[in-house]
């Protein structure tokens, strides 16, 4: 199972938008602007941010998320996402033995699948590990050769080793990161991965990451999520049809 968490973001991060929008029309010094401006007057002002479309103040809010327990598939669909910083789990560096892997819930759910789902990780993890050794002999004689200590050699090699056998490791394969987005990087991410179309792991991620941004940033993330959250689905013929239901999902999200 995936943790998401938010490991920190900036201080009080309406305000903070608030004030950097608010500067944009007024002959104010910056800190007096931010002195002035309530909870309430930030929110509206969020408000009226979102409604002109006037996008570039949420650019200095920051959010971290660390999340964990993801698989390798995730990790090629986040980082689709450019306008963030990702510090990832290396697979080059980080020896996987008896690596942990993510069941999509599909799979989960049948039996026969499991079973043989469950036995490709085995293998895969028993390939993995034999190719480990094998190629710490070879990198370890070498090192040897040019004259390292037995010991020296052995940590070199491992590391030399594991560099080319993770090319057997599976997309279930489990791993972990810290991302930082700003706020309209975020607001952007949920628009593309909460929608019920995205793919069910990055959206059930997505979809705790907002639960959490939302908490800390209730008027910047009051209308995040899919397109519907504010508008008629997009997706045309493709929709899942269930745009009511998305909308009262997310538009709730984090009431009492």
């Amino acid at each position: 199972m995936f943790k998401v968490k938010l490991l920190s973001h900036s201080p009080n991060p309406d305000a903070t938008i608030a004030a950097a929008a608010r500067l944009c029309y007024s002959s104010s010094d910056i800190e007096s602007l931010q002195e002035s401006i309530s909870p309430e007057q930030a929110e509206k002002f969020v408000q009226m941010l979102a409604q002109i479309g006037h996008e570039s103040p949420l650019e200095h809010s920051m959010f971290t998320f660390g999340i964990e327990g993801v698989s390798r598939s995730f990790l090629a669909q986040i980082t689709r996402h450019r306008i963030a910083s990702y510090s990832v789990q290396s697979q080059r560096y980080v020896r996987l033995e008896s690596f942990e892997y993510v069941v999509p819930p599909a799979i989960e759910r049948n039996p026969a699948a499991k079973a043989r789902y469950l036995q490709a990780m085995e293998e895969d993890a028993e390939h993995y590990e034999a190719l480990t050794r094998l190629l710490m002999e070879d990198a370890k004689r070498a090192l040897i050769e040019k004259g390292e200590d037995e010991a020296a050699a052995a940590r070199k090699a491992e590391k030399i080793a594991i560099e080319d056998a993770r090319f057997v490791l599976p997309n279930a394969c489990a791993t972990k990161m810290v991302v930082t987005m700003n706020a309209r990087s975020l607001l952007h991410f949920f628009s593309q991965r909460c929608c019920r179309r995205a793919q069910w792991e990055i959206r059930a991620v997505a979809t705790e990451m907002l639960r959490q941004a939302k908490a800390v940033a209730p008027a910047v993330f009051a209308k995040a999520g899919p397109p519907c959250v504010k508008g008629p689905c997009p997706e045309g013929k493709m929709s899942c049809g269930c745009a009511s239901e998305v909308r009262e999902e997310f538009l709730h999200m984090g009431d009492a």
